[in-house]
């Protein structure tokens, strides 16, 4: 069977495991989960989900997260996608059916938001670092052709990026995405500079993404409300004018101030907190960064790391946060060399190359999870790197996937720093997970849970 008719027939399965089309209430995908909100829950098999070939784990929360790996899953969330449009039953806007658990629902909206950029932000992260690392070693003139078209290639998503943002946004809010674009560049147009309000001249970009998020979603909003009043007629001509109108004045005294505030209170607090806990705070961070990935709640800071980089020019949390995927590939390291399980040691020889390369579900959900006890010997060894990173202060100049590939976004005279503080997260999961945390007896209980 070719990949394509495999991930096809997974797809079938799944939606058929998942109570059929008519049982989906909505359905989006990331870097390695497909995301499905059911109608019922009653009705999805979540057992035999877990058993099928290709499906790496399940996590039930506010929508059902089945596992399947880079690749893999934009693979099945196509064919996903176009059994539900074939069946004719599937309502993509049917908010009504979802999980309204407000702090929930509000980290998957702000997830559903982010997740489309991140194949944008680490593309132009790692273009952006490596082309600084080749300047600064000396190997390319910066003022070189081939570098100005390689900075220009990796810089222009950030200074537009609030463009993105907004068009997410007003999506996921119910609004027009034109008008969502249109919020992200009410806040960057450096013509607002020409604005004085209150005696003072606006500052374009003030409010960053929050300010942007704000923005769009209010337009979102007073879209839906306007067009309500008015004639089907006349709505492609008034709507959009009244809505336009009304947010740009809120986002010029309402959302740029706030989202200004808001901003600086979480660059502050975060780096106050940095500053002050030091290594105990990298060794806290590190160390519960995996739990949030389980749930898959580690989406909703995306807006937090962007917000450091726009606000103080780097962001600190992330090397720390990047260590949690190494203190794992550590434990895994540890349990293939202690396990005489072929079909363990198979399952992480397929999970250590992506958890090396910074994308951790698989080794979570297909080894170190279902072990149990390994899971919390590979948080230990985050924590160990994570207080290593703190203590030095190491930061990232954009936005990417951790690993090694992160290598390239910290700032050039600290990647050898990085560089051991993941060797050391290496090294501490193996030992923790080697002395105490995997016995061999433990591989039956992984491969009873595969069968």
């Amino acid at each position: 069977m070719s990949h394509q008719k495999k991930y096809q027939q997974l797809a079938k399965d799944i939606l058929s495991l998942c109570g059929g089309s008519e049982n989906i209430s909505s359905h989006t995908h990331c870097m390695t989960r497909l995301r499905i909100t059911p109608i019922d829950n009653e009705k999805v098999h979540i057992t035999a989900i877990k058993e099928l070939d290709g499906v790496i784990g399940v996590v039930e929360a506010e929508t059902l997260q089945i596992i399947l790996g880079t690749g893999v899953v934009n693979q099945v969330s196509s064919s996903f996608e176009q059994l539900l449009n074939a069946s004719g039953s599937y309502d993509l806007n049917n908010e009504a059916q979802k999980n309204r658990t407000p702090f929930k629902l509000f980290l998957r909206r702000i997830a559903s938001i982010f997740i489309p950029i991140i194949p944008a932000l680490v593309a132009s992260g790692l273009i952006t670092g490596i082309t600084k690392a080749i300047v600064q070693a000396g190997w390319l003139d910066e003022k070189s052709q081939a570098a100005v078209i390689l900075t220009v290639i990796g810089s222009g998503l950030f200074a537009y990026l609030g463009i993105l943002v907004g068009t997410n946004a007003a999506k996921e809010f119910g609004g027009s995405p034109a008008l969502g674009a249109l919020a992200g560049i009410l806040i960057i147009n450096p013509a607002s500079a020409d604005i004085m309000l209150f005696g003072t001249n606006i500052l374009p970009g003030r409010g960053g993404l929050i300010g942007v998020l704000l923005a769009a979603i209010f337009m979102a909003l007073v879209e839906t409300k306007i067009r309500r009043f008015v004639p089907q007629s006349l709505d492609i001509i008034v709507t959009p004018t009244i809505t336009l109108l009304i947010t740009g004045i809120f986002t010029y005294v309402v959302f740029m101030p706030v989202g200004g505030f808001i901003s600086d209170a979480i660059t502050s607090g975060l780096t106050y907190l940095l500053n002050m806990g030091g290594i105990f705070a990298g060794f806290v961070l590190g160390a519960t960064f995996l739990p949030l990935v389980v749930t898959g709640l580690h989406q909703g800071l995306t807006p937090i790391h962007m917000e450091l980089i726009n606000s103080i020019g780097d962001d600190p949390l992330l090397p720390i946060l990047a260590m949690g995927g190494a203190g794992q590939v550590g434990a895994a390291f540890a349990i293939y060399m202690k396990t005489k399980k072929k079909k363990l040691k198979r399952a992480i020889a397929g999970g250590l190359p992506s958890g090396m390369l910074g994308i951790g579900e698989p080794l979570i959900f297909g080894v170190t999870l279902p072990l149990g006890r390994p899971f919390l010997t590979a948080c230990l060894g985050a924590g160990i790197g994570g207080a290593f990173q703190a203590y030095f202060q190491i930061a990232t100049k954009a936005i990417g996937v951790s690993g090694l590939p992160l290598t390239f976004i910290v700032h050039t005279h600290q990647m050898l720093l990085y560089l051991i503080g993941l060797f050391i997260a290496y090294v501490a999961g193996f030992f923790f997970t080697y002395l105490f945390g995997f016995h061999d007896d433990m591989a039956v209980e992984f491969e009873d849970h595969n069968q």
